[in-house]
């Protein structure tokens, strides 16, 4: 059985300072991988990186600065010999209220993050090692990109393009490089703290697992997509939300 080791395997994080970024590198880590965690702070990218132990090394690279993120890629392949991973996990969510409601700026501000910074990742990481030699792409949606909800319209909308952009670029980039994306519920990040921080015990409560995530539960996600264990998959997004997707499970329960 293949397993999840990645010694002697490169990774670039994006948006590791914390949450699922952070939690994510480490278990990159943990499988031996040599790890680069970006943050757009240095001392941020330097702290990530020193929780981390290991090889983890920081940068500083604003997800969406096409110079920063290609000195990140070429620090990268000069300290460790190439980038066999990408994980773009940066995201922001400046957009709060109905969608008719969002400016020109905030609409700007939240596609260069979430959805311009992956494909620009990606295509400087295929250009510059991949492309030759291979590897895996996993990028962070959500699962509010496969439903509605209000207030967070915006930022669905750009989660359910970066799925379909997901699909699109594992075509594009086939055979040699797997692209693929993990779609996490509500976890206990400061991204998503409105979602849970008021009210944790009622979402967990309908929720099929009876909890929240953890960032921990999506990075195990991530792993797996960055192994030899997911060598047959490209193009899916795999998601993690303790059941939370398929609604209200209390009527169900037996008991």
């Amino acid at each position: 059985m293949t397993g999840t080791d990645l010694t002697n395997k490169t990774a670039i994080v994006t948006g590791a300072s914390r949450g699922i970024g952070l939690a994510s590198a480490r278990a990159l880590t943990a499988a031996g991988a040599n790890v680069v965690v970006t943050a757009r702070k240095q001392e941020s990218a330097d702290a990530a990186a020193a929780e981390i132990g290991g090889s983890a090394l920081g940068v500083a690279a604003h997800a969406a600065e096409e110079e920063q993120a290609a000195r990140c890629v070429d620090i990268a392949i000069e300290t460790f010999g190439g980038v066999d991973i990408l994980v773009n996990n940066a995201a922001t969510n400046p957009a709060y209220g109905p969608l008719i409601a969002q400016d020109r700026a905030v609409f700007t501000k939240i596609v260069e993050v979430n959805l311009w910074a992956p494909l620009m990742w990606t295509r400087l990481v295929a250009e510059r090692w991949m492309g030759e030699h291979g590897g895996s792409i996993i990028n962070t949606a959500s699962i509010g990109g496969m439903t509605h909800e209000p207030v967070i319209g915006l930022y669905n909308t750009t989660k359910a393009a970066l799925i379909y952009l997901t699909t699109q670029l594992a075509l594009e980039l086939s055979p040699g490089i797997r692209v693929n994306a993990v779609a996490p519920g509500v976890v206990r990040t400061r991204l998503a703290e409105a979602l849970w921080k008021e009210h944790e015990a009622q979402v967990a409560g309908v929720t099929a697992l009876g909890r929240i995530g953890e960032p921990d539960d999506i990075a195990s996600a991530v792993e797996f997509l960055a192994s030899d264990a997911s060598s047959w998959m490209t193009g899916e997004t795999v998601v993690v939300d303790g059941g939370m997707r398929h609604g209200d499970a209390r009527p169900y329960r037996m008991g």
